[in-house]
């Protein structure tokens, strides 16, 4: 069975990894060549730590892992993948151009998976022929080490389909929780509330990052405290979500910080550009 995941950033790159180390071939698509190519190196590291860190004799080679997974930028070698993971950042127009083009290519049998934080997997769905074969799946960030994910049923999609995904989730670890289908689901209409007023918090000099993050770890016992979280997300990503969220809702509980617009126009996006909150 091979799997198609659209998108080589941290999530998809994450998703790539948890597919192929349960034995799935992947053909792991993205328009930037570099960013294929950051990502195999990323996956590669984090496979080397994996045998360090786990040291179990029965771990499977790495290298054999890695040669699952296909680098590629060619959209036509999803015409027979079973299913199809999409990751790509949180921008309706790059989302319309990709379930425009896999609609043509990929089989009719083929599910689509869609990673999205907030947009609605409705919407997304009448972007395709087969809305009964749309499904929401939100990953958890990092993916191979999470045992769940939040799966999202769209309008029109089908108990086959639903079937199917949670089967696929199964055999790589993952518990499937479904919802039904509003924009944010229940993870990030809650979660960028959270992190968006923490944003607030530090603007107003209320608080610093650090001190925000410590009353969420040591008074509610959160593995990661709000701040921490949004720099592993990826500030940009974060305000893009927010922006979706207020769109849909036109409530202002999700305006967005115009600290986290400021950090992002700055090049601070967390993590993945070295600074954010934090500095990594």
């Amino acid at each position: 069975m091979t799997i198609g995941v659209i998108g080589a950033g941290v999530m998809g790159s994450g998703v790539a990894q948890n597919l192929a180390q349960s034995g799935f071939k992947v053909t792991l698509l993205d328009v930037n060549e570099q960013k294929l190519a950051d990502s195999k190196e990323t996956i590669a590291n984090n496979l080397r730590f994996r045998a360090f860190f786990e040291r179990d004799s029965k771990l499977e080679d790495s290298g054999a892992i890695l040669d699952r997974i296909k680098f590629s930028t060619e959209y036509d070698l999803l015409e027979d993948a079973h299913y199809v993971i999409e990751n790509a950042t949180e921008d309706w127009e790059i989302k319309k151009y990709i379930y425009g083009r896999i609609d043509n290519i990929c089989n009719e049998a083929c599910i689509f998976m869609v990673n999205t934080s907030c947009i609605p997997i409705t919407k997304i769905a009448a972007l395709t022929k087969r809305p009964d074969k749309v499904i929401g799946t939100h990953f958890m960030n990092p993916v191979p080490s999470k045992n769940s994910v939040e799966a999202i049923r769209g309008y029109h999609t089908s108990d086959d389909c639903v079937r199917a995904v949670k089967d696929l989730l199964g055999k790589i670890g993952k518990e499937m929780i479904l919802v039904n289908d509003f924009p944010g689901f229940v993870s990030n209409r809650i979660s960028h509330l959270f992190m968006n007023e923490a944003a607030f918090v530090v603007q107003d000099q209320v608080a610093t990052p650090y001190e925000v993050d410590e009353i969420f770890k040591k008074c509610y016992g959160h593995a990661m405290g709000p701040l921490e979280t949004a720099d592993l997300i990826g500030l940009d990503t974060v305000v893009n979500s927010l922006h979706v969220l207020y769109e849909n809702y036109q409530d202002p509980k999700f305006r967005c910080c115009p600290l986290l617009k400021k950090m992002v126009d700055a090049g601070l996006t967390g993590r993945k550009s070295g600074q954010g909150f934090y500095t990594y």
